[in-house]
């Protein structure tokens, strides 16, 4: 996912964001999902080649932008606390993740 990161930093540097903030960007980045990165990065990238707004803020903009996936993409844990089962309910398709080795939920439509 480092080169998603790197071609997100290039849109974003190019779109007025500091250089200064590229590492803490990097860092906070690493802390998503890597379907959470590909929604970010097909998001932000579609808006900046609209001429749509994005923040220049790098970490803002990232976090605007992840909104609707936070609210789509829940744990494996998170859901069982929620449904008591593993069992998809309420629209909720269970994902595995390999390169992550772990399961989440998104939610359908």
């Amino acid at each position: 996912m480092e080169d998603i990161f790197n071609a997100l930093w290039a849109m974003l540097y190019e779109h007025g964001a500091s250089a200064k903030k590229e590492e803490g960007t990097r860092r906070y980045w690493a802390t998503l999902t890597s379907l959470q990165q590909r929604q970010v990065f097909t998001t932000i990238s579609t808006k900046l080649r609209e001429d749509k707004f994005v923040q220049y803020d790098p970490i803002r903009a990232i976090k605007e932008n992840l909104r609707k996936a936070r609210r789509r993409i829940i744990s494996a844990e998170e859901y069982y606390r929620r449904y008591g089962t593993q069992a998809n309910q309420d629209g909720w398709v269970r994902k595995f993740i390999p390169e992550e080795h772990k399961t989440i939920y998104v939610k359908a439509g």
